[in-house]
């Protein structure tokens, strides 16, 4: 089912893992062959309004991951891999369906490890015609090198920044160096796109990071509100995600058995007034497994 040979493919390095594995013949970290795996293709309305808007966001969730977080939600597809191959000519397809829906944009779920066939995607829709913004909505693991074979093709980032601290990267996604890489992601990033340009609320383009608070603190937000702050000022969007809830292996491991702390939650999000962020999303803490964040206008601090 090979539709196209990608050099980069041949000897993976895309994402810092820098696996070197010829994904023609094996796989290295995320699983993942020379083909792109996709899960589900919809309208979605739980990310932030200014992402989903009326309309939704048009979602494509692709299969496996290059982290192995113990705490995903979505774990049957990013690390049990569970979907579908498909060529880059069905991914088209699917943006333009999703399109033809009425969708506020295409919005590119867990893309980093099919980056070269994506890229091929994005051109070829644009070429006939699509002119939605594209979102590319990553858990910020990424590797400067290969964002920058994206500049022009991506609208609005959307990535994670999961931890401020290495130890806890390791300890719970398995990678040792997770903060150093996506903090020098974010501002390659924001170099493409700036800060968040919207119409009528609706993003057109920009940069948009999310932090996932685990119980206790332990993903290190508030040290990562201040490099956030550091690097890019108060004018970042950023998103205080309140929605964590113990699942996959997360549910055997001390700390993160429990829900998020609301005193915790609320410490976060007055950090984010402190600190003078005039862009922040925050929701309500707690949820169980069928639980869909809910951002409103009103949460939005301006």
């Amino acid at each position: 089912m090979i539709d196209k040979v990608f050099p980069e493919l041949k000897g993976c390095k895309i994402c810092p893992h820098d696996c070197g594995v010829d994904r023609y013949s094996a796989t290295g970290f995320c699983h993942s062959t020379a083909n792109i795996k996709y899960n589900l293709h919809q309208k979605h309305f739980g990310e932030e309004p200014i992402i989903s808007g009326s309309r939704g966001s048009g979602t494509i969730f692709f299969s496996n991951c290059n982290l192995a977080c113990v705490f995903c939600q979505n774990y049957s597809i990013s690390q049990f891999g569970n979907g579908s191959e498909i060529t880059i000519d069905k991914l088209v397809e699917i943006m333009f369906e999703l399109a033809d829906n009425g969708v506020h944009n295409i919005n590119l779920v867990s893309p980093t490890q099919y980056t070269p066939q994506i890229r091929e995607a994005i051109i070829v829709a644009k070429s006939k015609g699509l002119d939605l913004p594209i979102v590319w909505n990553s858990n910020g693991y990424e590797k400067v090198e290969t964002l920058k074979t994206l500049e022009g093709l991506v609208d609005i980032y959307l990535p994670d920044f999961k931890y401020s601290s290495a130890i806890y990267g390791k300890k719970y996604s398995i990678v040792s160096n997770y903060p150093q890489f996506a903090l020098d992601a974010l501002k390659e990033m924001f170099r493409q796109v700036g800060h968040i340009k919207h119409t009528d609320g609706i993003a057109e383009s920009g940069l948009l990071v999310r932090l996932l608070v685990l119980p206790k603190d332990v993903s290190g937000v508030s040290k990562s509100l201040y490099q956030l702050y550091d690097a890019f000022g108060n004018k970042l969007y950023i998103s205080l995600m309140g929605q964590y809830y113990p699942t996959h292996k997360a549910t055997n491991m001390e700390i993160l058995d429990t829900e998020v702390e609301s005193a915790l939650y609320e410490r976060l999000s007055n950090l984010t007034t402190e600190l003078g962020f005039e862009n922040a999303f925050v929701q309500e803490c707690g949820s169980n497994a069928n639980w869909t964040p809910k951002f409103t206008e009103s949460d939005v601090r301006q």
